[in-house]
């Protein structure tokens, strides 16, 4: 019975700014790394062992990877990125503060646009290699992207479109190791991960608005060869 186990990455810079994140590539904060290392020790007292690790091409993921597979004694477990694992593409909310969206769209469309399974946030207008928020320039569309086709880069996504996204790397990737009995860790973002826990469970489009996942809490699934759940377990300190 193979294992999967899901992280979502650490409390990021813009987490703690109450900044809407998506695609824009920051780093974890003070609270995040502690978050990321608490991770990998509650992974080593569950006696978990993987065979391959995947994570998104996003910093703050990438990092509580790492952290998390030091703090667990197996860093040298083998990885791959990709960018479908990223975080839901928020659009022109990036960037922006959640309160001060609410004040001015209100409350109600910023909660629409936030939890709806099909809803889409405003669009950009366009690809920026990198952006700037509180004087301080982050990278976006840049160079890790050249590889992928321009079409497939989003200007804003929902949950759903999430879901279509990731999908395709779950199924040539990581549901084919899964089926070989290798144990599975991914570290990844609160949509991304939603997204797949909505593919695993068969949760229904309403009910999956329900769902939250803790920052550096991991999620542990006993799979069946069909990869149905046998089981499930959160770790927490």
């Amino acid at each position: 019975m193979a294992k999967l186990v899901l992280i979502r990455h650490g409390q990021s810079e813009w987490n703690a700014l109450n900044l809407f994140n998506g695609w824009i590539d920051t780093k974890l904060s003070d609270k995040g790394i502690q978050q990321a290392k608490e991770a990998g020790q509650l992974i080593a007292e569950e006696g978990l062992e993987f065979d391959q690790a995947y994570t998104s091409v996003l910093t703050r993921a990438i990092t509580t990877l790492h952290l998390a597979l030091e703090e667990a004694g197996q860093l040298y477990v083998p990885e791959a990125k990709s960018w479908r694992l990223n975080e839901r593409h928020y659009g022109a909310l990036q960037g922006q503060n959640k309160a001060a969206a609410a004040e001015k769209w209100g409350d109600e469309q910023v909660h629409i646009w936030r939890r709806s399974y099909d809803v889409l946030p405003p669009l950009l207008d366009s690809y920026q290699p990198e952006v700037t928020v509180q004087d301080k320039n982050y990278p976006a569309f840049d160079r890790r992207y050249a590889d992928v086709d321009y079409g497939n880069l989003p200007l804003g996504e929902n949950l759903k479109i999430t879901l279509e996204r990731v999908l395709p790397f779950w199924e040539e990737h990581i549901s084919k190791d899964l089926r070989a009995g290798k144990n599975v860790v991914i570290s990844a973002h609160g949509n991304s991960l939603r997204a797949l826990v909505k593919h695993l469970e068969n949760i229904s489009d309403d009910d999956i608005l329900n769902v939250e996942i803790a920052n550096g809490q991991p999620i542990v699934y006993d799979l069946n060869p069909d990869l149905s759940v046998a089981s499930k377990k959160t770790l927490s300190k």
